[in-house]
Formats: structure tokens, sequence, C-alpha cells
């Protein structure tokens, strides 16, 4: 009885005490002036977002366009997590480097999406002008967006244009030209990223490039809008550098991506879009290996260390209707390991291999790359390569027409090899300084037209003042050894400062 009696009284406390706590918690809201407060600012912050959307429904789309770009111009580069916040959904391990300031986030590797990630863009101005206006909702759920940039440069050279030749900076590469500014490239990109992130069905994505300016000179295809430059010698002009269609299959190990199109070649630390460069030249290494490719390519995730790629195209730089030497099947092999601790990651093969008959641009390329993170805020970046062409001639034909500028000083076995290191500083959120150094031995002259060996040595900086401008200032020397390669072949050495300017839209 003793037992019931006290277990009563407790029910009957219990009870005393939930009832009389809620008038004292609503009157302690009531008192409570911060509280109050913080409902009726949540209440107007809803009502002005509501209102706002609705304003912009019925604004032109050059008034939207304009009002994003004005947001985003004051909008950081880049923002680091808040303490203890949730990375993004990703089922590979983190991105080893902040992109921006750094062009990419992963471990090199091309020709695909990074297998495991989302795929996710944040909308620049134009798409977000789109989402705000009628038909917003339809473009979030199609995932297809439209963005680009403007690029160009300026640069004070030691060298100078010629009667015979505008071209008294090269064998550097794109500012052929110098003492001048340029128009790189007008960039214009519609694409559908898949998400290889979600392992529960296939997915699949496109992505249609078109570019204006100088650097087409250095895209084209032979057969593909190539008068411009094989005939005409325009310094600017039209190309559309990648123009594919991805397929993303979940079940195939860790997951497998069928890319079909034209694609950007996969190996290489640079690339021809500006954006995913570390500088504002491109070193020698890259300006006269492979450019793109048009066929069908794999890319398998075997696990977190190993990715296997193959593929099968019609050779390098020539559309597939064109009748030339090298218009043939050609394979492309390459392998990517990263190191189970994320500071390493080599990316190496066989870029493209078929007979090797003397062809415009029938490079067999073996390379490789070699990346290493000491921390944070330092990496280092080494790629070397191997190229050659069978039975060269060193005239232009019907067959081969003019091809980069130059033909081997001898006909035969036409090889060429080179080495190049980057090596990357943060100096800021926002920023980082990069010193590159490289040796490139044209053997014959098949790429540049001088049988010998270059060095180059440049400095630069990247600096993103926010989340649409990049800039990059850079000192280049460049130094050939055997014959005067520079100032249209006048001189053995040649400075150059350049500065280029990215804007994004």
């Amino acid at each position: 009885m003793k037992r019931n009696k006290c277990l009563f009284i407790a029910i009957c406390a219990l009870f005393v005490g939930i009832v009389s706590a809620v008038p004292v918690s609503r009157a302690q809201e009531a008192s409570n002036p911060t509280l109050r407060e913080r409902a009726k600012a949540k209440a107007q912050e809803e009502k002005v977002k509501s209102e706002t959307a609705a304003h912009k429904m019925r604004e032109p789309f050059w008034k939207r366009l304009d009002e994003a770009m004005l947001e985003q111009l004051g909008t950081p580069a880049y923002t680091p997590p808040p303490p203890g916040a949730t990375p993004a959904p990703r089922r590979i391990p983190p991105a080893p480097f902040d992109s921006p300031p750094f062009p990419a986030g992963d471990w090199q590797i091309g020709g695909s999406p990074i297998i495991g990630d989302p795929g996710e863009l944040a909308p620049y101005p134009l798409m977000q002008a789109m989402y705000d206006g009628p038909g917003g909702d339809a473009w979030k759920k199609s995932k297809i967006q439209i963005y680009g940039w403007i690029n160009f440069s300026g640069n004070i050279s030691t060298s100078h244009p010629s009667n015979a030749s505008q071209n008294g900076n090269f064998p550097l590469i794109y500012d052929e030209r110098p003492n001048r500014m340029e128009l790189n490239q007008f960039v214009v990109y519609l694409e559908r990223l898949a998400d290889e992130n979600q392992t529960d069905h296939i997915d699949w994505g496109f992505r249609i490039s078109t570019l204006y300016g100088l650097d087409y000179r250095f895209t084209i295809s032979r057969g593909l809008f190539s008068d411009q430059l094989l005939k005409n010698n325009s310094y600017s002009g039209f190309d559309m550098p990648m123009v594919y269609f991805d397929l993303y299959i979940p079940n195939v190990f860790q997951g497998m991506n069928i890319r079909i199109g034209r694609i950007i070649s996969e190996p290489d630390i640079e690339a021809q879009l500006a954006p995913n460069n570390l500088m504002a030249t491109h070193s020698l290494l890259y300006g006269f290996d492979n450019y793109t490719q048009t066929g069908i390519f794999t890319t398998t995730k075997i696990n977190d260390q190993w990715t296997i790629q193959a593929g099968l195209s019609n050779g390098t730089d020539v559309a597939l209707w064109q009748k030339d030497p090298g218009n043939q099947p050609t394979g492309t092999v390459m392998i990517q390991w990263t190191a189970p601790n994320q500071m390493d990651s080599i990316y190496a093969g066989d870029n493209a291999f078929n007979d090797g008959k003397f062809g415009y641009n029938n490079l067999q390329q073996i390379v490789g790359t070699w990346t290493h993170k000491f921390n944070d805020k330092i990496y280092s970046t080494t790629e070397a390569w191997y190229m050659y062409m069978e039975d060269a001639i060193n005239h232009p034909t019907k067959d081969v027409p003019f091809q980069s500028g130059s033909f081997p000083v001898r006909s035969g076995y036409a090889p060429e090899w080179a080495v190049l290191n980057y090596t990357m500083f943060r100096l800021s959120r926002d920023a980082f300084f990069t010193v590159r150094n490289e040796y490139f031995n044209d053997k014959v002259g098949s790429r540049t037209g001088f049988a010998t060996p270059y060095t180059e040595h440049s400095i630069g900086i990247t600096w993103w003042p926010d989340k649409l401008i990049t800039i990059r200032p850079e000192l280049r020397y460049d130094h050939s050894y055997d014959v005067p390669a520079y100032n249209n072949g006048t001189r053995h050495d040649q400075f150059v400062f350049t500065t280029d300017v990215i804007f994004h839209f």
C-alpha cells in the first residue's frame, strides 16, 4: 500500500510539472525580446526572398544577368568550410587541392569526369539568370548548364615581328606574336554532368564547346574548320574542341565512364582551355604534343588507388572524313594510381599508337606524370614524354600540308622528348605562386622547325580577386642551344612578360 501511494504521488508531481511548464515557457518567449526579434527577422527574410524571386521572374533576362554578375563579382572565389562542417557527399577520398584557386581539385586525369564525385557545378551568372527566370526550375531539374569565359592577354618580349613572319615569339605558344594584346579565347559550354557519385542507376552527360580567338590555331583538326589556318593562316578563328557524350555505368568495378566524341587528349598537366592551366603561357612540352582526338574512350575505376583508361580513335588532330596518313585506327591506354595517403599520384601510358606513318600530327606518344603533395600549401607535378613519327619528310605535300608551322630539317625517323616540372606555393586563400622549368629536345626539328634542345624557366602568380575574375602575370625565359630559334630564327634567347585575364560568365 505504501509503495502504491508513493507511485501515485510521483505521477501527480510529474503531471503538475508538465502542465506548469507550458505557460512558463510561453511566458519566457513572450518576455524574451531576442527570441521575438529572431522570429520576426526570419519571417521578414523569407518574405523578402519570396518578393525578390517574384520580382526577378518579371524582369527581362538581361536585367537578371546584370544583377547576377554584380552579385558574383563580390563573391570570393574560395570560401573555406566552417569548422565542423560536413563534407560534400563523395564516395572517394577528399579532393587533395582547393579549386579555386588551383585549376583542379582532384589528381590529374583526362577524358572522363571524376568517378566517385557528384559532379555538381555552382551556377555562374548566365545560368543564375536563367534559374531566376521563367522555366528556372526546369533548367535545374535538367542539370543542363550554359557557361563560359573570355580570356585575353598581353605580352612584352625581347623578340619582334619581321617582314617574313609575325610570329617572333615562336616556339613560345600560344602568344606567338610579340608585344601586343590578344583575344585568346571566347568559350561557351553547353553541358550536363553525370552524377558519378551514386551507384544505383546509369547516368549520362554531354558537352558541346565553342571557341573563338587566337587559340583556335592550337585546337584545330585537319578537315574540321581547318581552312582558317591551313589555307588562310588566320590569327583568329572558330573551333569546337570538345563535342562528346558520356555514359556512366556504376556497377562495373567502382564505376565506368564511356566517352564518345571529340575530346582534349587525355594526358598532360596543361589543357587548351584557359581556366584549366596553372600559368598564362604554355610549356613547350604541351605546345607540341597531341591536342585533340575523336573516338570512344573508357575510364574504369578499379578501386580507390587504380583507374584504367582504354580508347580507340582515328588519330590525332584529324577529322574522321579527312584523307590523311594519320587518319587510321589509333589506340590509347592510360593508368592512374593514387597513394592511399592521398599524397602522390602517377598517371602514365601510351596516349596514341598506330603504325606511326608520317601524317598531320600523327604523333606516337608515350607519356607519364608524377604529382606529389607536400602539404596543403605546396605541391609539385612532373611530366615527361617521348614522341615520334616514321618516314618523315622535310617539306609539305598534298597528303601532309602545313603542320604546326614546321617540318623536320631532315627526312626519316622524327623523334622528340621532353621533361617538365611545375611547383606551386599557396600564397593566400585566393592566390598561388608557380615555378615552371622544362627541357625539350626537338632532335630533327619536326615540331618547331629547329633541330635543337630548348630550356624554359618561368615564374607566375594566379590570383582570383573574386569568383568571376582570374589574373595571371608571368615572367618567362627561353633558350635554344644548337641553333637560334627565337626572334624568327635570329636569337638563342628570349625574355617575355605576359599577363592574361579570364572573365567567367
